[in-house]
């Protein structure tokens, strides 16, 4: 697919793909496409924000809001807890991939919470194995 581009065009070639992510009153950042969002915020953003159940959607502690650029669609796990828990507005960030440009409000932090760590590291994969659906 970029075979016989030079280094220089295949470097300006990422760039332009790379999705930005803006967390309110933090900043922007690029990110790597596909990563997941729970991960940015940690690693890119430099946001303490809480996974409890390691990404798995088992909890809602790593919930965001979306201020732009919500995905249109949703993990089956996602809707499952956010639904189970009677939450709308949030979404789950260790179920959400970093395809597009968005901007987010951090709403679950480690700071405050009271909580000794974060959680445990969520892996780089979406855990359940996603079965998407539209958000709707």
């Amino acid at each position: 697919m970029l075979k016989g581009l030079s280094a220089t065009k295949i470097g300006t070639l990422r760039e332009e793909i790379m999705p930005q992510l803006t967390v309110h009153d933090v900043g922007t950042f690029e990110v790597p496409e596909g990563k997941r969002l729970v991960l940015a915020l940690r690693e890119e953003a430099g946001i303490d924000q809480l996974h409890a159940c390691g990404g798995r959607a088992k909890c809602t502690t790593c919930r965001v809001e979306f201020v732009n650029g919500e995905p249109d669609k949703i993990t089956q796990a996602e809707r499952d807890v956010l639904q189970a828990k009677g939450l709308s507005g949030v979404r789950l960030s260790c179920q959400i991939l970093c395809d597009q440009d968005m901007t987010v409000q951090v709403i679950s932090r480690l700071e405050g919470s009271g909580r000794a760590d974060c959680g445990t590291q969520p892996s780089p994969d979406l855990e359940p194995a996603p079965e998407w659906v539209a958000k709707g």
